[in-house]
């Protein structure tokens, strides 16, 4: 599993480094920038899918040198590629360490962040383990990289104990000196005891004989060069005169800088034991406060590790950061922090006021929510999307159901054209989902450039292609709005709101249903896509899911989408987003076709299409197929399929490779990007779903939908202030679902008049039918 790695992060920072020692790293600076580069000139572009890493990749190593016979190893893996005599790889949640011993020398490294500063903390420990003295050379190496093709230089600076890497961001207009000015265009490697050599000049390091055998290490001791307009590098040599068993432990720091004197700060602040030992500390308290609402205890050992510990860490990190832009698409912002509100309701309730704070004068929302003074709507935020208004009443129900919150409705939020509270502003954004600005003359939501899909780019561009997804989507938000609407007393605008989701499904049942399942869509050309004629992308997954949950499948579509599905869409890892998948460019689809078959949007197990299908599975109570796909979303628990997906079960990837039929052996394999949409879906889906506690207005109910082959269940359940500590079991006495306080039956499996601090004791029993 050479890709197999980990991330940390905080609000300024993210690094993912795999077990090699590979890394990627940014900052904000508000926008996202690096401060390790690779040795060529890059483009500024978002994280990549399945990031091809090579020997120059950016990384975090140490080399160790037998000064008796010329060994040479690096830990953690790379650059050397010795076979090591053991290897160990461990993520922690708010660590990555890594435990590498060959040739009779023990390598510790081990990588954790402070809460509030862009720097990484290193502390690297190497023992003697063989029984007799050794002469050995440590060789931390933190390749810098092309930082500049305008200026760039590197010098060891003793007056700060470390290598220091310079640079200026290169610029032509004349008013971009001024805002790069504040720009951290320093890159430091701090070392908390004195080295006794160093290089800072990438191609002096490494010379002929390449990084699995540096020229300069080849060396009794490195030359202590620097760099001028030449790419940087930080490599530094301890030699150690080690006896049987000794150890040493080095401490370093790593990141960028404005100016000397921040540099002087961040070593004042951090680069000691102490300062390492309160950091950790402080890291650690901080990962904490995302544990979520939930532990369980389930058959599936396995499973609990994930819901309890890694899965609601993703979902921190997704509402913590906003994915570390200034510019979320509106889609991902109030998907990542509507997973919030069972992590920390309050970020989830500001990101809902954010969001409606920049709705347009006509009722819709903008292709991406600015979060920063100054930011600017870029990339995909520049190509129209149609679908930005169906999130909110989604992310809007999460909330109102963990947190009773109704007041916030009566909010009066003014944004920068006109003042609404904030019940009005989600009415206008459902009318404009009504409006003809959003429906054509069938009553089917247009697509424009984009809709969830983003690649799907050219089915609309000419203001005429209608998106089947969103069609459906759209009767579900509606549905959604409506109940609120009912809650709040407008009987009226509830059945308004209902009348216009009956309108959406049965348009789309006249103009979409193909028979066995829904189209995907309809292009400007008038022609439909996605069905049955399709020699390619024949079948979608959204469009099933979503006419599971707005309605508009009938009992008796249901069966047959259930069938299609299970027959077109299923695999060993998940179910795909749409199948076949393009061999080549329809110029009538968009760019999503031009993709490689089964990777991305392109007929892979895109796991936010799927928690989709599932989370609508549980809605209609096809709990076995839900949970089936529920399970497959997490590698493991065979020792082939971790190495089939070549992750670690310490996050949810946003895919899985597809075209298991066509590219059998690269199917399944993880894209390794932990951004994904996914998690706040699949975190409710445990909650909710399968552990079965949803809160309501007046408090919280108990609907489990157990996989068949577990017994029972043990969760403690944070809700509203107070803790539920809940048994689940089957039970050949009932035959519905009962839930039990203090011997008592809770009236319609329901817990009312809920106190803050205290802590209830429930047993849920249910019938064997549910199992």
């Amino acid at each position: 599993m050479p890709k197999a790695g980990g991330f940390l992060w905080n609000q300024k920072m993210m690094i993912q480094i795999t077990c090699r020692g590979y890394a990627t790293a940014q900052f904000m600076q508000p926008e996202p920038a690096k401060y390790a580069h690779a040795p060529n000139l890059e483009a500024k572009t978002f994280m990549q899918p399945e990031q091809n890493y090579y020997t120059h990749h950016p990384g975090r190593f140490v080399y160790i040198k037998d000064e008796e016979s010329g060994e040479l190893f690096s830990a953690p893996f790379e650059p050397v590629r010795a076979s090591l005599d053991q290897f160990a790889f461990s993520v922690g949640k708010s660590d990555i360490k890594w435990r590498v011993q060959h040739i009779g020398v023990l390598v510790q490294m081990s990588l954790s962040l402070p809460i509030d500063d862009v720097v990484e903390l290193w502390t690297i420990k190497v023992t003697n383990v063989s029984d007799r003295p050794r002469r050995i050379s440590v060789y931390p190496y933190f390749p810098i990289g092309y930082m500049s093709w305008m200026n760039q230089s590197a010098e060891y600076r003793e007056d700060l104990g470390g290598v220091v890497a310079s640079s200026i961001t290169p610029y032509q207009k004349a008013a971009d000196y001024y805002k790069n000015k504040s720009l951290k265009d320093k890159t430091y490697f701090l070392c908390e005891t004195l080295p006794d050599a160093w290089e800072t000049m990438q191609q002096a390091f490494e010379g002929d004989g390449g990084l699995h055998g540096p020229s300069a290490i080849q060396e009794p001791n490195l030359k202590g060069g620097d760099a001028r307009y030449e790419t940087p590098t930080a490599a530094v040599q301890y030699r150690c005169e080690m006896e049987a068993h000794d150890q040493c432990e080095h401490r370093f720091l790593f990141g960028p800088a404005l100016d000397d004197s921040e540099i002087r700060a961040v070593r004042a602040k951090y680069l000691s034991k102490e300062g390492f030992a309160r950091a950790e500390r402080e890291y650690a308290a901080y990962i904490e406060r995302g544990r979520g609402c939930l532990q369980m205890a389930s058959p599936d050992k396995d499973l609990d590790n994930f819901v309890n510990n890694w899965l609601p860490r993703q979902v921190y990190y997704h509402g913590d950061v906003n994915r570390l832009t200034t510019d979320p698409q509106t889609r991902n912002y109030l998907q990542d922090n509507m997973g919030m509100s069972f992590v920390k309701p309050e970020v989830a309730r500001q990101s809902i006021i954010t969001a409606l704070a920049q709705q347009e004068v006509s009722g819709a929302m903008p292709d991406g929510i600015l979060l920063t003074e100054g930011a600017e709507l870029k990339y995909i935020n520049q190509v129209p999307h149609t679908d930005h208004c169906v999130w909110l009443p989604i992310a809007l129900e999460i909330y109102l159901a963990e947190t009773g919150d109704y007041d916030l409705l009566q909010l009066e939020l003014r944004g920068s054209h006109d003042t609404y509270t904030v019940f009005e502003r989600f009415s206008r954004a459902m009318d404009w989902l009504l409006s003809p600005s959003s429906r054509d003359h069938r009553g089917l939501s247009y697509i424009a450039q984009g809709d969830w899909c983003d690649p799907m780019n050219m089915v609309g561009p000419m203001g005429k292609g209608v998106s089947g997804w969103l069609t459906v989507a759209t009767g579900y938000g509606l549905k959604l709005w409506a109940a609120v609407c009912a809650q709040q007393g407008k009987p009226e605008l509830a059945a308004h709101y209902l009348a216009g989701a009956e309108a959406v499904n049965s348009a789309a049942n006249t103009y979409l249903w193909d028979g066995d399942w829904f189209a995907r869509g309809i292009t400007d050309a008038d022609t439909t896509f996605g069905i049955k004629s399709d020699p390619e992308g024949r079948i979608w997954l959204n469009p099933q899911a979503w006419s599971i949950l707005s309605g508009a499948a009938s009992r008796t579509q249901l069966t047959k989408i259930l069938e299609a599905v299970d027959n077109h869409l299923s695999t060993p890892y998940g179910v795909t987003m749409f199948a076949p998948p393009y061999s080549g460019m329809r110029e009538d689809v968009g760019r999503v076709t031009q993709k490689f078959p089964g990777s991305g949007e392109n007929g892979s197990v895109y796991n936010h299409a799927a928690i989709f299908y599932i989370y609508s599975l549980y809605s209609v109570g096809e709990s076995e197929r839900a949970w089936k796909l529920l399970r497959q979303m997490l590698p493991g628990p065979s020792e082939e399929d971790y190495i089939q997906r070549g992750q670690l079960p310490v996050y949810i990837p946003n895919y899985y490779r597809g075209a298991w039929k066509e590219y059998p052996r690269t199917a399944g394999r993880s894209s390794q990007l932990f951004n994904t949409g996914t998690v706040s879906w699949a975190y409710r889906c445990f909650v909710e779903c399968i552990c079965g506690l949803k809160g309501e207005p007046e408090g919280l109910g108990f609907r489990p939908q157990l996989p068949s082959e577990w017994s029972g269940l043990r969760v403690r359940r944070m809700f509203r202030g107070a803790t539920f500590e809940v048994v689940v079991r089957k039970s050949e006495e009932v035959d519905e679902t009962k839930a039990l306080y203090e011997g008592r039956e809770l009236p319609g499996a329901r817990f009312t008049g809920i106190e803050q601090g205290k802590t209830y004791k429930v047993e849920v029993l249910l019938p064997y039918s549910f199992l």
